[in-house]
């Protein structure tokens, strides 16, 4: 489930779920609304990986 890879993702990077969001979708309240079952579309959800298996840390900073 994307939830438990993001929840995990989180975790590992001491992000902040609002910054998770705002990064990876530009939306801030991303990951809040999937943790009330939001469900994203494929797209979305192939692009929320991507960001995870390619953040670099600090890399994304702004």
């Amino acid at each position: 489930m994307l939830i438990r890879s993001i929840e995990k993702f989180l975790r590992e990077h001491d992000m902040p779920a609002t910054k998770f969001g705002r990064l990876a979708t530009h939306d801030p309240r991303f990951v809040l609304d999937l943790r009330n079952g939001r469900l994203p579309r494929p797209y979305t959800e192939r692009r929320v990986e991507h960001f995870m298996n390619n953040y670099q840390g600090g890399a994304h900073a702004g």
